[in-house]
């Protein structure tokens, strides 16, 4: 007998619809030893170990599980399927091949994933939100999903998500489904009103910061309009205080921008029970980090640190201690916010627009410039600045020194009027509505993603702006890459400044941001 489920598996940061084939072919007599099992269709290791835990969650729910020589077709056969979520579709075309789930005409349009304990119960999976996306577009109207992942799935509208404890209780609700009776389990529903993201209390604040305030202005920009900062400073200025402070600060995410976030971290299964993504994703990799840790990889790539911190912040401390071929392949995620992943089968995108916060010492001693003397020699300063790739830096839009905090303001004389992070928070919201307007919703959040088009439409500049800049760019010798950078980071500083042209003050401040560059060693 032939049976025919549904499942679907997970490339990148979508979804494939898997058909899941059972047949069920008599043997002629029963001997000692069971018959064959197999399951074809370029299934991974994982997927061909599941017989045995289908086979024993079959019988420990009360099953029969049949004395026939079962074959398991995932198609399309020509796709590699990797991980343990076939286990509950499996089973399931099992039981329907064997008539243990009545007549059923309209199972082609249930969806199932899950994987099986022995016992019969369903464990979360990744990918049920891409899942979800795939079986709405390809006309699913029920999905059965584990418990853990229901409230991730149940944010699509359209399809019927019903959370799943055990094999058993899949089964009924197939069975239901496909029959006259109303079933008894009701699909999870949600008021994705209240999923906006909300003003989160946060432990830390700008407040706790001392002094700095030509960083924390800094910071202010790059986080009004996205764009990449680099701390530069004697250990203990506060680059790395700094840095974390900078989540507390950042806008409330927007739904489409929470679903994007939520697609990547359930891919990467780490998205739990909390369903969608309330807060922007904050990571901080080590500096021993490869380079597949950091840009993705596997033999299905799965996403790496600069995709898990899309429309949020990757924060890199020391810098020049990471290896600098690591640091290498941010180059190209961000100028393109996305990166591609190649291997021999497939080419898989993701996305990747995240906002670079980075620190470093000036030496390997880190006090060179500051009121402690440095031991290093001029050769050590510049082998050492010379990890970091002119091209890299480049693609920084904000160089700031971070001098050690003076006594009287580390002590708290005279900053009794320290703003905190939700005043500044304020600001940026402000800022970010204004870039909402102007890009209209077309994919674009804030202006480091402007194209050269849309730069030289929002970002004119009158007489003296324009002597201004040709000046700053003949003196500092400034690429062209630097050119449009500066006039990104000079239309956020108008931005927050509620104005619409951008005047010789708003590309001022802008053109400071990139004064410090190499000179800073020299």
């Amino acid at each position: 007998m032939l049976f025919l489920t549904q499942s679907a598996a997970v490339y990148g940061i979508d979804a494939l619809i898997v058909d899941i084939e059972v047949n069920l072919q008599p043997v002629p007599k029963e001997g000692d030893s069971a018959p064959p099992f197999t399951i074809v269709g370029l299934p991974d290791t994982a997927i061909r170990e599941s017989r045995e835990r289908i086979k024993a969650a079959i019988k420990n729910s009360g099953f029969f599980f049949p004395f026939h020589k079962t074959t398991v077709n995932l198609a399309p056969a020509d796709v590699r399927k990797e991980g343990a979520s076939f286990d509950l579709p499996v089973a399931l075309g099992i039981l329907g091949a064997g008539g243990d789930l009545g007549d059923i005409e309209k199972a082609g349009t249930i969806l199932s994933i899950g994987e099986l304990s022995l016992d019969g119960r369903v464990r979360p999976v990744r990918g049920a939100l891409s899942i979800a996306l795939a079986a709405r577009e390809n006309g699913m109207t029920d999905l059965l999903v584990p418990e853990e992942n229901a409230t991730e799935a149940a944010v699509v509208q359209g399809v019927n998500v019903y959370p799943i404890r055990d094999l058993r209780e899949a089964a009924g609700l197939v069975t239901d489904l496909c029959g006259p009776q109303v079933p008894l389990l009701r699909p999870l529903t949600l008021d994705l009103s209240k999923f906006r993201s909300e003003d989160t209390k946060y432990k830390a604040d700008f407040s706790d910061v001392r002094g700095q305030q030509t960083a924390k202005r800094a910071l202010e920009v790059a986080s009004a309009g996205g764009h990449n900062i680099l701390f530069i400073g004697p250990p203990g200025a506060g680059k790395t205080m700094l840095a974390k402070r900078l989540p507390t600060i950042l806008p409330p995410l927007e739904f489409e921008e929470a679903l994007e976030i939520t697609k990547i971290h359930s891919v990467a299964g780490l998205t739990g029970k909390a369903g969608l993504v309330r807060e922007r994703p904050f990571k901080s990799p080590h500096h021993t980090v490869s380079q597949a840790g950091l840009i993705g990889g596997g033999s299905i790539p799965r996403p790496g640190e600069v995709s898990l911190a899309h429309l949020g912040v990757l924060f890199l401390d020391e810098l020049p201690e990471f290896d600098r071929s690591v640091l290498e392949v941010l180059r190209q995620p961000m100028e393109d916010k996305q990166v591609t992943i190649s291997r021999a089968a497939s080419s898989l995108t993701f996305p990747s627009n995240f906002t670079l916060v980075a620190s470093m010492n000036p030496c390997p001693c880190g006090y060179f410039g500051s009121t402690r003397e440095c031991n290093c020699s001029p050769m050590q300063i510049q082998r050492y600045v010379g990890k970091i790739s002119g091209p890299l830096m480049d693609r920084i839009d904000i160089h700031i020194d971070v001098p050690a905090v003076k006594y009287k303001e580390l002590r708290g004389k005279g900053t009794e009027n320290i703003e905190g992070s939700g005043t500044v928070r304020e600001r940026v919201i402000r800022a970010r509505e204004i870039q909402n307007r102007r890009f209209g919703g077309n994919g674009i959040y804030s202006n480091s993603s402007m194209s050269a088009p849309q730069i030289r439409q929002y970002c004119e500049l009158d007489q003296e702006s324009e002597a201004l800049l040709e000046k700053a760019m003949q003196r500092q010798g400034l690429s062209a890459r630097a050119h449009d950078r500066i006039l990104k980071v000079a239309r956020t500083i108008a931005d927050l400044a509620g104005s619409e042209p951008i005047t010789p003050s708003h590309l001022s401040e802008a053109i400071n941001y990139r004064s410090l560059d190499r000179n800073y060693w020299s």
